[in-house]
């Protein structure tokens, strides 16, 4: 298997993850997904199935914290916040465009209230699986929402997204959930650049590893994690300095709103559940506009 290959299997456990969250008593879920499960392969589902039960949860949980400390807890809730400032009445946008869609289910929950167009754009390896997936849960992909392939590593973005109908006078609010540390530094610049044309009211939304874990300097903890994706055959390419992160989207015509990390995640969003979980400092989650 590619390191592209393996990059695009990681779309499943995100979604595993968001579907198992759903099986939590509302008052307890970190993410609330309710077609997270329906995405999914048939064996995950019937993994979800067992799920249902808290003690089976419960181990589950347990089994991912021992491989990877905190990417539970830390990956439901940037989900959240994702979802938190994608629905805040104050966001007004006229487009969603999600950036390595993955197996994300946002775009079809957007579909079922209005008809803002959502762009869903990844490698055509996933797009091809997306297609599947979708008439398989739902009958059919909705009219607002159109599957873009794009090679982030090489093709053009916004000329792209434009060729599927695309208004770059819309204010867009751009989702990059779990993808920078899968691209080259490279590519993320690239990326950013081509972002910078967007139309004033934009917003960005994007979770990145930090660069200390991927150099190896620095590893909270995670050792597991970072032979996994850091390790002879390295997954994660990249990371950013949380201290730099504003300067380099002032670059490119971004002004950062606010970053969120494992602090965050616990007062906001981990403490009303009175669950005993913490999230990871590898992983941030960043929210700029321009």
């Amino acid at each position: 298997m590619t390191a592209r290959d393996a990059a695009a299997e990681t779309a499943l456990g995100p979604m595993l993850l968001a579907a198992i969250e759903h099986n939590e008593p509302p008052q307890r879920r970190l993410v609330d997904d309710d077609l997270a499960e329906s995405f999914l392969p048939r064996r995950f589902r019937a993994l979800v199935a067992l799920t249902r039960n808290g003690a089976i949860r419960s181990a589950v949980g347990a089994l991912s914290d021992r491989s990877g400390p905190g990417l539970w807890a830390g990956i439901a809730c940037r989900k959240h916040f994702i979802d938190e400032r994608l629905s805040d009445p104050l966001t007004d946008i006229d487009a969603v465009v999600v950036l390595g869609a993955g197996l994300d289910t946002r775009a079809y929950r957007i579909a079922r209230h209005g008809d803002m167009p959502v762009f869903e754009v990844d490698q055509q390896v996933n797009i091809d699986r997306k297609v599947a997936v979708v008439e398989r849960a739902l009958g059919a992909i909705p009219p607002s929402v159109r599957l873009v392939a794009v090679d982030f590593e090489s093709d053009a973005l916004i000329p792209t997204l434009q060729a599927h109908g695309y208004r770059a006078e819309h204010r867009t609010f751009f989702i990059c959930e779990g993808v920078t540390q899968y691209l080259s530094a490279d590519a993320v610049r690239t990326t950013l650049g081509q972002l910078s044309a967007a139309a004033p009211g934009s917003k960005l939304v994007f979770t990145y590893i930090r660069q200390d874990f991927v150099d190896g300097t620095e590893l909270y903890g995670a050792e597991s994690v970072y032979r996994r994706f850091r390790g002879r055959n390295p997954v994660w390419k990249s990371g950013l300095v949380p201290e730099a992160v504003g300067e380099l989207l002032a670059d490119h015509g971004w002004r950062l709103v606010e970053q969120a990390g494992p602090s965050y995640y616990r007062d906001t969003y981990i403490r009303p559940t009175g669950r005993s979980v913490a999230a990871s400092p590898i992983e941030w989650t960043v929210l700029a506009e321009r």
